[in-house]
């Protein structure tokens, strides 16, 4: 790895142990971060019974967090560029622990929306700051298996929040138990992030350690300038996420409430999404890189995508069957699974084609902007389903009322199809910027 700015030259580079350990410590970090966004959901129902908050107030938990997840996006890294990767990754874990104490500590509404919104404050850019260390600490094929690793750490985080129903049953009499509980994880965050100074902090001066990633930054200059191809990418973006996700954070409620599953069979279900993120997406990558056709592969991950809302509200329930013990309706097991496929395969094909797209000296400000729209997306559509929900009184004795939420969804999905067709038509033109190639030891290759 290429020292800092050539002070540290004839050094020599860490061993592979020290820096799988790294990995390890700032992966930590990412675990506690995601445990604490998912764990609102599984409680959704007890916030509704014991404190009476309405089906918007409990998508506002999950708005408030993308809310200032978007400000702290238009802040544009600075900490981290100033601060450096230890103290920053240190901060940001810090707020995410008060952020989970202050969620888990009031019934009021407007003390746990604090919480939520502090949560947003200091998970998205603890990402940031993880993903600018782990490029500090890898290099070339290393650097995307550690990605791809810290990637499934983070993931095992959101399964693990939905697997508390059974893991941690006792602590679900109560809406606030559970939330303390999401507190105790976020010190594992704050855990792994001092270990992980400490381990920066004795390699400087002993170990060649690589200059941290640049930070994706808004820039201003020529920021609406990007092609149609990489517009159509972002409206892609901003409706898959904005579907996928609030329907994750509605989804053990709605089984609760509309099948009548029990809370720890509905975790089960929601995990399929994150458990299978994090077999698929490699493989979808692999799969990619290897055939191109990507405007194709976003196509068919929103055409299976399409259907599935109308499914789990239309369709029979099937017969039931036995997952881990539990017994689950095949129905929803077929929905969550292909869910869970859709989930992989569209971001797998969706991210790095931006890279195709972009200039390279501009893939920063093309990244952040991607992100800050599919944060605003995200802002709006957990409320719209609880706005929705309350609209038609949805509720365990009028399940139908939850049908207007699964046809916002469906309505996104249909987005999502039509701009990943407008995607492979412009890429079929004379504009085309390589989506439908693939790359070889000897270059580009229709």
């Amino acid at each position: 790895m290429t020292p800092t700015n050539g002070e540290h030259q004839g050094l020599p580079e860490p061993s592979p142990l020290y820096r799988w350990t790294v990995l390890v410590f700032v992966s930590l970090a990412m675990f506690g971060n995601y445990y604490v966004y998912d764990s609102a959901a599984p409680v959704f129902d007890l916030l509704k019974s014991q404190l009476q908050f309405s089906d918007q107030q409990l998508g506002l938990l999950y708005s408030v967090y993308s809310v200032a997840a978007v400000l702290v996006l238009l802040g544009g890294g600075y900490i981290i560029d100033r601060w450096g990767t230890k103290k920053s990754i240190t901060l940001f874990a810090l707020i995410c622990l008060f952020a989970a104490f202050v969620t888990a500590l009031s019934p009021k509404f407007l003390v746990m929306a604090s919480g939520r919104f502090l949560l947003g404050m200091g998970a998205e850019p603890l990402i940031v700051a993880v993903t600018t260390a782990l490029a500090k600490w890898f290099k070339g094929k290393e650097l995307s298996f550690a990605f791809g690793l810290n990637l499934t750490i983070a993931r095992l985080g959101s399964a693990s929040a939905d697997w508390s129903p059974t893991w941690a049953r006792p602590l679900y009499d109560t809406w606030q138990d559970p939330l303390w509980l999401a507190t105790a994880v976020a010190g594992i965050s704050v855990t792994g992030a001092l270990l992980y100074w400490i381990l920066e902090s004795r390699a400087e001066g002993r170990y060649s350690l690589g200059e941290a990633g640049g930070v994706d930054k808004l820039e201003r200059g020529g920021l609406f300038s990007f092609s149609a191809s990489y517009w159509y990418i972002v409206a892609l973006c901003v409706v898959f996420y904005s579907t996928v996700f609030p329907f994750r954070a509605f989804a053990i409620y709605y089984f609760q409430q509309a099948h009548g599953l029990e809370r720890e069979a509905a975790g089960l279900l929601n995990s399929f999404l994150p458990i299978s993120a994090m077999v698929a997406t490699p493989l979808f990558g692999l799969l990619v890189d290897r055939v191109g056709k990507r405007s194709f592969f976003m196509a068919v991950g929103s055409l299976v995508l399409l259907p599935l809302f109308l499914i789990v509200t239309y369709a029979p329930a099937g017969p039931p069957i036995s997952v881990g013990g539990t017994a689950i309706p095949l129905t929803l097991i077929l929905v969550m699974v292909l869910l869970g496929l859709a989930f992989s395969l569209i971001p797998a094909v969706m991210w790095p084609s931006v890279a195709y797209i972009v200039e390279q000296h501009r893939l920063g400000t093309g990244y952040a902007l991607m992100t800050l729209c599919q944060q605003i997306g995200m802002a709006i559509v957990p409320w719209s389903i609880g706005f929705m929900n309350d609209l038609l009184n949805a509720s365990e004795t009028n399940t139908a009322g939850y049908a207007g939420g699964m046809w916002i969804f469906t309505a996104l999905a249909s987005l999502g199809l039509f701009f990943s067709y407008m995607l492979w038509r412009t890429e079929k033109g004379p504009g085309a910027h390589g989506l439908e190639t693939i790359t070889t030891k000897t270059g580009l290759v229709d």
